[in-house]
């Protein structure tokens, strides 16, 4: 803390106001999601889910007639009107919070940002009121699992494994291609006909994906897709999508070589935030739900490889973010998200005394993605992001929080095209967008049977059983201990495991 911000300095706020009925979208996105629910696929409309999530008039009133006696204009922000926002000197803020906003600089950058450590609010609005942001919460940039690519020979294709017998002819101990992923899950190479179904990947701050690099990666794996399926760009906030080597990202280019790759035919859009903010991937994380919720059409899957150390965020807007996730499911969007590359210690190996659970993927309403590795058996990645129930190591987690991930896919030793160059990643978040091209390919089917897309899909998949292979061997150390073991069952390293697209092709 350098000391008290200038009573002149401006500051750009959001407030979040109560929502009238959020219990009632609860308990609306659960008939529409769960199996032998009389309502089961009838998703909500963008209007129905704004009726539930807009403040009560009541509500509404009372902030207005406070911020109008304060001088102070509001915009409304959001499409339910959950959201205003609106700017304000420091001196007027620090009346009007009941606080004292400083400057504090970030030691390892040297950026330097007006906050405060808490603030109040009148009593007579707790009750209408959630959060004022960015008060309390510092920027932050998304914690993206750290992506090493290993160069390989530009040539490799598919190999046989011989000493692994039991593994499908497509695929090779040292690279995983999509020829590989279909073998191992059964999934079909094309999804017909059929572009209703759509995919939505996200880059973040200097995540571009790179059309030669997706051209490079399709004529090696997948030279059948003629002609050579592209992307569409979405840009959010400023977002961009530089093309050229030196703009190459491993993380984005990974997302889109494997949902275009593994989902040969399934329309997919590249989600680009950019920076036009001061709360760094924070607030883009808040501006992209947002911007979802106020589209009235959307890709019915989204594959969000972005993700914070849950202790890093003040709890009351990771449960705004998290709310905001209960919208995009109740209009059937399946929301899916990498656990994390830290073992138990979080979205990256650190040192740490207790574990680290990752954010999103502790919010009940989106689905975690583990990883795996190997081919026979199949095991847990040692990197998958877990938390788990029970009495291991009591103490050193949350146990009334959610155990995660919920599902896994392969997550080693994955080979994409990046800067030109042929190479191998792993991690979670290699293991999103494969998830991501099954279920496109899943609602693919459904949509041209006339069903419904699956949309939220924990509570089909923890109410049904035989949709996954169970994973039962490795585990996720970290914090200095061995971390969960996989087990029979549901586990906290590679959930309930790994996709069987026939048994989720034949849902009804």
């Amino acid at each position: 803390m350098n000391g008290p911000a200038p009573d002149s300095a401006t500051l750009t706020l959001r407030m979040a106001l109560k929502s009238n009925n959020l219990p009632g979208l609860e308990t609306a996105l659960y008939d529409v999601s769960t199996p032998g629910n009389r309502l089961y696929g009838q998703h909500l409309t963008k209007e129905e889910v704004e009726g539930f999530v807009a403040p009560s008039s009541e509500t509404k009133s009372a902030v207005d007639e406070w911020l109008s006696a304060n001088g102070i204009q509001a915009t409304t922000i959001s499409p339910a009107g959950d959201w205003l926002g609106f700017t304000i000197e420091v001196s007027k803020a620090n009346e009007l919070f009941k606080t004292e906003f400083s400057v504090f600089t970030n030691e390892a950058t040297g950026d330097q940002t007006i906050r405060t450590l808490a603030y109040s609010l009148p009593a007579d609005l707790q009750s209408h009121i959630n959060l004022v942001h960015p008060t309390v919460a510092f920027p932050l940039k998304s914690i993206s699992p750290p992506l090493v690519f290993t160069p390989i020979d530009k040539s490799i294709k598919t190999a046989s494994a011989p000493t692994l017998d039991a593994a499908p002819a497509a695929c090779n101990v040292t690279a995983v291609n999509p020829a590989c992923i279909q073998a191992l899950y059964g999934i079909p190479a094309t999804a017909g006909s059929q572009t209703a179904s759509q995919i939505g990947v996200t880059g973040f701050l200097d995540q571009f994906a790179q059309n030669a690099d997706l051209s490079s990666f399709l004529e090696v794996f997948r030279p059948d897709l003629t002609p050579a399926p592209a992307f569409t760009v979405q840009s959010i906030d400023g977002g961009t999508d530089t093309q050229g080597p030196g703009n190459a990202s491993i993380g984005a280019n990974l997302e889109i070589q494997y949902t275009i790759g593994v989902a040969g035919g399934i329309p997919v859009t590249f989600i680009s935030v950019g920076n036009n903010n001061e709360g760094g991937d924070l607030d883009g994380a808040l501006t992209i739900l947002n911007f979802f919720i106020d589209e009235t059409t959307l890709p019915q899957v989204l594959s969000i490889n972005y993700g914070f150390n849950e202790p890093d965020l003040p709890t009351a807007l990771a449960n705004q973010l998290c709310d905001a996730h209960m919208q995009l499911g109740a209009r059937g969007i399946s929301n899916l998200f990498a656990s994390g590359n830290g073992g138990v210690s979080g979205f990256q190996s650190q040192t740490c005394t207790t574990f680290v659970p990752t954010f999103p993927s502790g919010c009940p309403f989106v689905t975690s993605v583990g990883a795996t590795q190997g081919f026979a058996p199949e095991i847990a990645a040692s990197s998958s992001t877990g938390e788990n129930f029970g009495d291991t190591y009591d103490g050193l987690f949350n146990r009334t929080g959610r155990g995660f991930p919920d599902i896994s896919a392969q997550g080693a030793n994955i080979v994409i095209f990046n800067g030109g160059n042929a190479g191998l990643v792993d991690g979670t978040f290699a293991s999103t967008p494969i998830i991501a091209s099954t279920i496109a390919l899943i609602n693919a089917e459904r949509l041209q049977a006339g069903k419904s897309v699956l949309g939220f899909l924990n509570p089909l998949i923890y109410s049904t059983p035989g949709l996954f292979t169970d994973i039962t061997l490795g585990n996720n150390p970290g914090c200095d201990t061995l971390g969960f073991p996989a087990t029979t069952g549901w586990d906290s390293v590679t959930g309930l495991g790994t996709p069987i697209f026939s048994a989720l092709s034949a849902l009804p």
